[in-house]
């Protein structure tokens, strides 16, 4: 078993989470000086958004030197010294590697453009002519994630793909220099004490051979593009290399199987998955209990919130709908727009967090939900800077709304964020309220819940066998060793039965023995107690009054 099995993780989006040098954008120096908010919440690890030197076109996701530290957040001396000062406080650091793509800036791409058709140095990536009468038009039919064409034409007349932004070729993993450039970034960067890796879109890399056109129906997913078979040699090669220091990785996968996923996750490869299914879904206990069911499995990172995704105080303060997510934009349901009960949701987004950390495996927090905080939709058009508003024409919002640097203190302009007149992105003046200050003195604020929670989840829940128990159609509840996790969903008030045990954490006052709407309970049962009869088929659990 890895320290990674059951971890929780913290990611920290690095431009946003604490600024060191005044310049209004957050860094590892910054970062360095926080430390003791993680230490404070109890986090095994830390995962940080892409830190590498990069001209920041999507926000580090376009690496132009895999063994530099950008400038803008320190160097490399910067983040030994910060994985030094985790791992004195226990704290494990993971780093966010981006192997699809890199840059147009990295030295290979400027190598590959001044080199001829079928170079060398165009095999790195995928080079190719186009189709029709001049070659004017691309390749194949393939798409862009971001929106538009999945290729760019040179002045040359060949053309390069990039299943995201134009700024971002994508390597071609059939080549072995890419196979052993990225050995070498592995071997770099555990030598420095990093503890690991979470892989950006890992079912990428490898492309159907002969780049054919998609023929599946508009709109979905391009299979040729994902989950190719050559995917899973890279990962059983990297895995060698992680024994060696004892390193894990988590993937971003999206797969539609859950076989699929389990490949990736297999201890002789990533050794775990995200199953974002979790993360998708309404605040409908059916619809929670289905994902948890999904994941289910060994290797399943569990998540409620990353850097691509609305935050859930907003998302569960939306109106609810009850429907399957998009298998081919799964996330386009965790970036709706509409109003927002802020009140409503962050009362269920701290319960729903209570639930994730329950469930077996790991639990990944995104910075500024321990404070539930919600996403900042009306950032003016002229700061936004994602390429998805961008290259959506605006039709799309895109991610700088969970993105908004993290509030430190109650005082404006920026919140403790940075000495800087203004952050690189504007904070609402509501985030002072909400600031990690402010919940410091609240009993039962969102930061004060979910410390407590994180530092009792190991202690109350156990082994991987998680089992089902009698209750109302509205409330998810199940035991895991000798702690049961309910989840009230309903409307109503729901009694707690006695031989439920005493409660240990619970996201909001409890009176007696009377658990809220929208609220989380964990509780255990009784040494020698059996606790109540598991079952498959939903029934009432105790008593249930109108609120």
């Amino acid at each position: 078993m890895s320290w990674i099995d059951e971890a929780v993780v913290y990611q920290v989006y690095v431009r946003s989470f604490a600024d060191g040098n005044g310049d209004g954008v957050g860094d590892l120096a910054g970062m360095t000086g926080r430390l003791e908010h993680l230490a404070s919440l109890g986090v095994d690890a830390v995962w940080l958004s892409p830190c590498f030197q990069s001209p920041q076109a999507d926000h580090g996701y376009d690496v132009s030197d895999y063994t530099a530290v950008d400038p803008l957040f320190g160097t490399v001396a910067d983040l030994e010294a910060f994985v030094a000062e985790a791992h004195a406080r226990g704290i494990r650091v993971m780093l966010d590697l981006v192997p699809n793509h890199c840059s147009v800036e990295h030295a290979w791409f400027r190598e590959a453009l001044a080199a001829p058709a079928g170079s060398p140095a165009r095999a790195r990536f995928h080079f190719a002519d186009g189709r029709g009468l001049d070659g004017e038009l691309p390749p194949n039919n393939w798409g862009s994630v971001f929106g538009g064409p999945g290729w760019t034409r040179l002045s040359d007349g060949q053309w390069y793909l990039h299943s995201f932004d134009a700024s971002q070729p994508d390597l071609n993993w059939g080549c072995d220099e890419v196979l052993e450039m990225m050995d070498d970034v592995l071997r770099f960067w555990f030598d420095r004490g990093v503890d690991g890796f979470r892989v950006d879109v890992a079912h990428g890399l490898v492309k159907r051979e002969g780049l054919p056109d998609w023929t599946g129906a508009p709109g979905s997913s391009n299979e040729f593009m994902w989950n190719q078979p050559g995917v899973h040699d890279i990962y059983r090669r990297w895995r060698k290399i992680a024994y060696e220091y004892g390193a894990c990785f988590v993937g971003e996968v999206w797969v539609a199987s859950v076989a699929d996923l389990m490949a990736y996750a297999s201890p002789d490869e990533l050794g775990q998955a995200f199953d974002f299914h979790l993360l998708v879904q309404p605040w409908h206990a059916p619809s929670i209990r289905g994902a948890v069911e999904h994941g289910l499995r060994p290797g399943t990172a569990w998540a409620l919130a990353n850097h691509d995704v609305h935050r859930p105080a907003t998302r569960y303060g939306q109106a609810q709908l009850i429907e399957e997510p998009d298998p081919a934009d799964m996330l386009a349901s965790a970036r709706r727009r509409g109003p927002v009960d802020l009140p409503l949701g962050r009362r269920r987004a701290v319960a729903a967090s209570m639930l994730m950390l329950a469930l077996p495996g790991a639990a990944y927090l995104y910075q500024g939900d321990e404070l539930a905080l919600p996403e900042v939709l009306d950032l003016p058009h002229s700061v936004r800077q994602d390429p998805i508003w961008l290259r959506s024409g605006g039709s799309e919002l895109g991610r700088d709304g969970c993105r908004v640097p993290m509030p430190w203190t109650a005082e404006p302009d920026t919140f403790g964020f940075t000495q800087a007149p203004a952050a690189w992105l504007p904070q609402p003046e509501a985030f002072g309220a909400l600031s990690v200050e402010v919940q410091e003195q609240e009993p039962w604020s969102a930061l004060a819940v979910l410390r407590r929670a994180v530092r009792a989840r190991k202690g109350l829940f156990t082994g991987d066998e998680l089992t089902w128990l009698e209750a109302d159609p509205d409330v998810v509840a199940f035991r895991r060793g000798r702690s049961i996790c309910v989840l009230n969903t309903s409307g109503r008030e729901l009694a707690l039965p006695g031989d439920w045990g005493p409660v240990r954490v619970s996201s909001v006052p409890i009176d007696g023995r009377i658990l809220p709407t929208d609220a989380c309970a964990w509780l255990s049962v009784a040494e020698g107690g059996d606790g109540v009869s598991p079952s498959p088929t939903p029934a009432t659990a105790g008593t249930t009054k109108e609120s």
